[in-house]
Protein backbone atom coordinates (compact mmCIF):
# COMPACT_ATOMS: atom_id res chain seq x y z
CA UNK A 1 0.00 0.00 0.00
CA UNK A 2 1.46 3.14 -1.07
CA UNK A 3 1.39 5.63 2.13
CA UNK A 4 1.19 8.90 -0.07
CA UNK A 5 -2.46 8.38 -1.22
CA UNK A 6 -5.12 8.71 0.38
CA UNK A 7 -7.42 5.53 1.29
CA UNK A 8 -11.14 6.21 0.48
CA UNK A 9 -12.81 7.62 3.32
CA UNK A 10 -14.44 4.60 5.67
CA UNK A 11 -18.63 4.60 5.82
CA UNK A 12 -18.35 5.02 9.65
CA UNK A 13 -16.44 8.68 8.59
CA UNK A 14 -19.02 9.82 6.14
CA UNK A 15 -21.55 8.44 8.67
CA UNK A 16 -20.14 10.72 11.85
CA UNK A 17 -18.95 13.54 9.96
CA UNK A 18 -22.47 15.64 10.33
CA UNK A 19 -22.29 15.02 13.97
CA UNK A 20 -18.51 16.11 14.45
CA UNK A 21 -19.37 19.02 12.31
CA UNK A 22 -22.00 20.50 14.56
CA UNK A 23 -20.07 19.03 17.95
CA UNK A 24 -17.25 21.71 16.38
CA UNK A 25 -19.59 24.58 16.27
CA UNK A 26 -21.19 23.79 19.12
CA UNK A 27 -17.77 24.16 20.40
CA UNK A 28 -17.08 27.59 18.61
CA UNK A 29 -19.96 28.83 20.97
CA UNK A 30 -19.23 27.65 23.80
CA UNK A 31 -15.40 27.13 23.84
CA UNK A 32 -14.56 31.01 23.74
CA UNK A 33 -16.73 32.36 27.10
CA UNK A 34 -15.75 29.05 29.22
CA UNK A 35 -12.10 29.98 28.62
CA UNK A 36 -12.84 33.67 29.70
CA UNK A 37 -14.77 32.98 32.84
CA UNK A 38 -12.15 30.32 33.61
CA UNK A 39 -9.66 32.78 33.92
CA UNK A 40 -11.53 35.12 35.33
CA UNK A 41 -12.76 33.24 38.22
CA UNK A 42 -9.50 33.07 40.20
CA UNK A 43 -8.42 36.75 39.50
CA UNK A 44 -11.98 38.40 40.72
CA UNK A 45 -11.93 36.55 43.53
CA UNK A 46 -8.48 37.20 44.60
CA UNK A 47 -9.57 40.63 43.74
CA UNK A 48 -12.45 41.18 45.91
CA UNK A 49 -10.14 40.64 48.97
CA UNK A 50 -7.81 43.50 48.44
CA UNK A 51 -9.66 46.10 49.14
CA UNK A 52 -11.83 47.44 52.63
CA UNK A 53 -13.90 49.31 51.08
CA UNK A 54 -15.13 52.12 47.97
CA UNK A 55 -10.94 52.68 46.80
CA UNK A 56 -9.47 51.54 50.27
CA UNK A 57 -7.11 49.21 49.95
CA UNK A 58 -7.44 46.40 52.78
CA UNK A 59 -4.39 46.93 55.69
CA UNK A 60 -3.66 43.26 55.10
CA UNK A 61 -2.87 43.77 51.09
CA UNK A 62 -0.77 46.42 51.84
CA UNK A 63 0.73 44.39 53.98
CA UNK A 64 1.58 41.63 52.04
CA UNK A 65 3.12 44.12 49.57
CA UNK A 66 4.82 45.65 51.68
CA UNK A 67 6.39 43.12 53.98
CA UNK A 68 5.62 39.35 52.09
CA UNK A 69 5.16 39.32 49.00
CA UNK A 70 8.97 39.31 47.11
CA UNK A 71 10.14 38.82 43.50
CA UNK A 72 12.49 35.96 42.92
CA UNK A 73 14.85 36.78 40.44
CA UNK A 74 18.67 35.08 39.70
CA UNK A 75 18.37 33.74 43.24
CA UNK A 76 17.36 36.46 45.37
CA UNK A 77 14.54 38.44 46.51
CA UNK A 78 13.54 41.87 45.80
CA UNK A 79 10.75 43.83 47.35
CA UNK A 80 7.95 45.71 45.06
CA UNK A 81 8.63 49.39 44.67
CA UNK A 82 6.49 51.58 46.00
CA UNK A 83 4.41 48.54 47.19
CA UNK A 84 1.43 50.92 48.00
CA UNK A 85 1.11 51.88 44.74
CA UNK A 86 1.74 48.18 43.00
CA UNK A 87 -0.97 46.87 45.34
CA UNK A 88 -3.72 49.33 44.17
CA UNK A 89 -2.58 48.78 40.67
CA UNK A 90 -2.86 44.98 41.36
CA UNK A 91 -6.43 45.31 43.02
CA UNK A 92 -7.26 47.60 40.48
CA UNK A 93 -6.46 45.26 37.79
CA UNK A 94 -7.58 41.92 39.33
CA UNK A 95 -11.32 43.36 39.63
CA UNK A 96 -11.41 45.42 35.93
CA UNK A 97 -9.70 42.75 33.68
CA UNK A 98 -11.69 39.62 34.73
CA UNK A 99 -14.79 41.90 34.38
CA UNK A 100 -13.78 42.72 30.73
CA UNK A 101 -12.99 39.06 30.10
CA UNK A 102 -16.86 38.11 31.74
CA UNK A 103 -18.32 40.95 29.56
CA UNK A 104 -16.04 39.71 26.11
CA UNK A 105 -14.74 43.42 25.97
CA UNK A 106 -11.29 44.23 25.21
CA UNK A 107 -10.88 40.31 25.19
CA UNK A 108 -7.51 39.94 23.73
CA UNK A 109 -5.74 42.63 25.81
CA UNK A 110 -7.52 41.41 29.18
CA UNK A 111 -6.35 38.28 28.59
CA UNK A 112 -2.53 39.91 27.59
CA UNK A 113 -2.53 41.94 30.66
CA UNK A 114 -3.86 38.53 32.98
CA UNK A 115 -0.94 36.81 31.35
CA UNK A 116 1.98 39.05 32.45
CA UNK A 117 0.19 39.37 35.72
CA UNK A 118 0.10 35.66 36.15
CA UNK A 119 4.28 35.76 34.83
CA UNK A 120 4.90 38.55 37.85
CA UNK A 121 2.92 36.34 40.11
CA UNK A 122 5.06 33.06 39.02
CA UNK A 123 8.40 35.22 39.85
CA UNK A 124 6.58 35.96 43.60
CA UNK A 125 5.63 32.07 44.20
CA UNK A 126 7.94 30.27 42.00
CA UNK A 127 6.38 27.20 43.29
CA UNK A 128 2.91 27.91 41.99
CA UNK A 129 3.69 26.81 38.21
CA UNK A 130 2.48 23.26 38.08
CA UNK A 131 -0.62 23.79 40.56
CA UNK A 132 -2.18 27.25 39.26
CA UNK A 133 0.09 29.16 36.84
CA UNK A 134 0.52 26.98 33.90
CA UNK A 135 -3.52 26.84 33.66
CA UNK A 136 -3.35 30.34 33.52
CA UNK A 137 -1.60 31.05 31.60
CA UNK A 138 -3.14 28.46 28.50
CA UNK A 139 -6.26 29.87 29.29
CA UNK A 140 -5.03 33.19 28.58
CA UNK A 141 -2.83 31.94 25.40
CA UNK A 142 -6.27 30.16 24.88
CA UNK A 143 -8.23 33.31 24.65
CA UNK A 144 -5.87 35.43 22.57
CA UNK A 145 -5.34 32.63 19.87
CA UNK A 146 -9.66 32.08 19.46
CA UNK A 147 -10.74 35.56 20.48
CA UNK A 148 -13.93 36.83 22.53
CA UNK A 149 -15.98 34.44 20.74
CA UNK A 150 -19.76 35.73 19.03
CA UNK A 151 -21.25 35.93 22.70
CA UNK A 152 -19.14 38.82 23.57
CA UNK A 153 -19.19 42.43 23.36
CA UNK A 154 -16.49 42.85 21.33
CA UNK A 155 -18.04 41.16 18.54
CA UNK A 156 -21.45 42.86 18.93
CA UNK A 157 -19.52 46.22 18.62
CA UNK A 158 -17.68 44.59 15.56
CA UNK A 159 -20.85 43.88 13.84
CA UNK A 160 -21.91 47.08 14.34
CA UNK A 161 -18.60 48.75 12.80
CA UNK A 162 -19.10 46.30 10.20
CA UNK A 163 -22.65 47.49 9.52
CA UNK A 164 -21.98 51.42 9.61
CA UNK A 165 -18.74 50.49 7.31
CA UNK A 166 -21.07 48.74 4.47
CA UNK A 167 -23.39 51.68 5.22
CA UNK A 168 -20.83 54.43 4.50
CA UNK A 169 -20.40 53.15 1.12
CA UNK A 170 -23.33 53.10 -0.58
Amino acid sequence: MNPFVRPAKSRVESLLRPALERIQSVAWLVAPPLLRLALALPFLRSGRTRWDGFLSISPATLYLFENQFKVHVFGAAYGFPAPDTIAFIVAVAEIALPVLLLLGLATRLAALALLLMTGVIQLVFPDGWANFHLYWASLAVGIMALGPGPLSLDRLIDRGQHRRDIETRR
